[in-house]
């Protein structure tokens, strides 16, 4: 059962919210708050699955209050559900720890599969998003010298570092091959161990981590 906290300042959409989900079995809404303020103290008494956050709130907004919700406890997972598609909104909701961003225009079944999917800890982003937001990333370099293993961010070689930033651009792993020189069997291992040492299952998790790191320039 996935439990559920619904942060959104409209009464009408929050009410059409809850009544989408009380259809489904394994989704349960245990509280809804109006602001930012009150999305944070009820999702630090309720300790949700998982918060379905808006952006424009009253008092504080949703990438503060998400931001206040993961330090109190990263366990905590966030689906921003947003009317807006900037740039800067998706990426500071990213680094807020947000593990999704979806948008209102979504239909209410890819919005039901998109909370399992985050609570299933994976990384969901619209796709009308999606372009833009690898468009817009690039992962700074450190120390990219042949053989050198300097110590990054969880321990990442310069190597993987190298490869995260291929994963970053939407390279495969058969591109990223050619482009190293290696066999593409040694990329696979190689993401094998980057995905186990920044704790992300796939790709798209990958990005949202170089996000949330700051590994932006």
């Amino acid at each position: 059962m996935i439990s559920v906290l619904l942060v959104e300042d409209q009464c009408l959409v929050r009410s059409g919210l809850r009544a989408l989900l009380d259809q489904e079995a394994d989704i349960r809404v245990v509280g809804e708050a109006e602001d930012g303020e009150q999305a944070v103290k009820m999702a630090t008494e309720l300790q949700p699955d998982l918060v379905l956050m808006d952006i424009k709130l009253p008092k504080m907004d949703g990438i503060e209050a998400t931001r206040q919700i993961k330090e109190g406890n990263g366990e905590v997972e966030v689906l921003v559900l947003s009317a807006y598609e900037d740039d800067e909104s998706v990426f500071q909701a990213i680094q807020a720890g947000a593990s999704g961003y979806v948008l209102k225009d979504i239909t209410p079944s890819n919005l039901v599969r998109a909370i399992r999917a985050v609570r299933a800890g994976m990384s969901t982003v619209h796709p009308g998003i999606t372009r833009k937001l690898l468009e817009r990333i690039s992962l700074m370099s450190r120390a990219r010298t042949p053989g050198a293993a300097p110590i990054h961010s969880d321990g990442l070689t310069a190597r993987e570092v190298e490869i995260l930033v291929g994963v970053s651009k939407g390279l495969s792993s058969r591109e990223l091959a050619a482009k190293l020189f290696v066999s593409e069997s040694t990329v696979k291992s190689h993401l094998r161990t980057i995905y186990r040492k920044i704790g992300v299952r796939d790709r798209s998790q990958a990005v949202a981590y170089a996000i949330r790191k700051g590994f932006i320039r």
